[in-house]
């Protein structure tokens, strides 16, 4: 027990909550975001309009609510799991319906004062559903295939609705995170053994069907992958956008080219450079530095939340934490990846940096939850 947790009796309860704080994590996000500030102010031409200033106030409202999120103890949260799991699920199926649609993708709803994404926030209320369903089922029945069964159509069931949008990458992201906290939970090995298998299989057998008349793909889709894997195949049209971010990311050389003086991003080369590809703009204009300083960043808040849900006694607080640093983990992975080409562009944005309400707000309500179990958790006494 530190000094602060030992004295911090002697202190009331409602300022003892703010006092149990994980401070560091506290700065970490906001270190974070303050190079997603800076950089939304270089691809806006050195202007706070349109991007920086938006954010910064999203920033302010994400952070309020996660303070207040922390306050509430971790067995109400568990308790709410069911009910908000419902209501993301409500809302998916409401954006079929009333949604309004942007590039070609139907995945938002308009409250007036903003434009919800509801598969942003099915990511932080499907890490609770699981976390919750895991904390009431005993450990003795976690591999037994009905209790498997039923947490992966919990799984599946949004993840078919947000494909229909279309959103592959979220898609992608649900599919992976709820896998995630199953296998922190403890479902065995073999399960996964068996999807990664006819996963396997089914790559092979899409490869290999090729030009026969068995063909499992369309022949627009397999130039598809042969863009991916080699974009000079298609400079101009589907391989542009990583073309582009490669050449943004190689010339920015060790140091980068300096603050506001990314070619890429200032011509306006590069795609998409307030969201999802911004952190090739970081990368040309502060180099591989500043891009490892960034990775750096995000590392740490993987790993307090690590040694928080260690420290945690409570299954359904630890899988919360586990579950909300796995979804922060694929978020800045993927980005990374497509951004390099090492994975298909789908659309994933940069966590905390990349331009985006729904995707900032939803982020700090999980660390809300992940500081909610962090505050709560059964201390030593001494």
């Amino acid at each position: 027990m530190s000094y602060l947790e030992y004295n911090v009796k002697y202190v009331p309860s409602g300022l003892r909550k703010v006092l149990y704080l994980n401070w560091y994590l506290v700065l970490l996000l906001t270190a974070v975001a303050g190079v997603g500030f800076i950089m939304l102010y270089s691809v806006a031409g050195g202007d706070l309009d349109p991007w920086s200033a938006a954010q910064m106030k999203r920033f302010v409202l994400g952070m309020v609510m996660m303070f207040i999120i922390a306050m509430v103890p971790a067995w109400f949260w568990r308790n709410m799991a069911g009910l908000g799991y419902l209501l993301s699920l409500v809302l998916l199926v409401l954006v079929e319906f009333i949604g309004s649609t942007q590039m070609g993708a139907q995945r938002w709803i308009d409250l007036g004062f903003m434009r919800l994404q509801p598969s942003e926030l099915m990511k932080i209320t499907l890490v609770m559903m699981l976390a919750a369903y895991y904390d009431w089922l005993p450990t003795t029945k976690t591999s037994r295939p009905f209790w498997v069964l039923l947490p992966v159509a919990i799984i599946l069931l949004p993840v078919f609705l947000v494909l229909k949008q279309p959103d592959l990458g979220t898609s992608l992201l649900l599919l992976m995170g709820g896998g995630a906290i199953m296998f922190l939970a403890g479902v065995s090995l073999w399960y996964f053994a068996v999807v990664i298998g006819a996963g396997v299989g089914l790559i092979t057998s899409v490869f290999t069907s090729r030009g026969t008349p068995w063909q499992l793909l369309k022949d627009y889709q397999y130039r598809r992958i042969d863009t991916f894997l080699d974009p000079s195949t298609d400079p101009l049209g589907a391989g542009y956008h990583i073309t582009q971010s490669k050449i943004a990311l190689g010339s920015g050389g060790w140091t980068g080219r300096g603050f506001m003086q990314g070619t890429q991003s200032r011509l306006n080369f590069l795609p998409e450079k307030h969201t999802d590809f911004i952190f090739t703009t970081l990368a040309e204009e502060f180099g591989f530095l500043g891009g490892a300083g960034l990775l750096g960043l995000y590392v740490l808040i993987l790993i307090f939340c690590v040694i928080s849900a260690v420290q945690n006694r409570d299954r359904f607080s630890s899988l919360l934490i586990l579950g909300v640093a796995v979804t922060f983990f694929l978020f800045f992975a993927v980005n990374m990846s497509m951004v390099m080409g090492m994975a298909p562009v789908v659309g994933v944005p940069l966590p905390m940096v990349s331009y985006g309400g729904s995707s900032m707000l939803v982020l700090l309500i999980g660390f809300g939850l992940v500081q909610s179990a962090h505050v709560h958790r059964a201390r030593q006494k001494r």
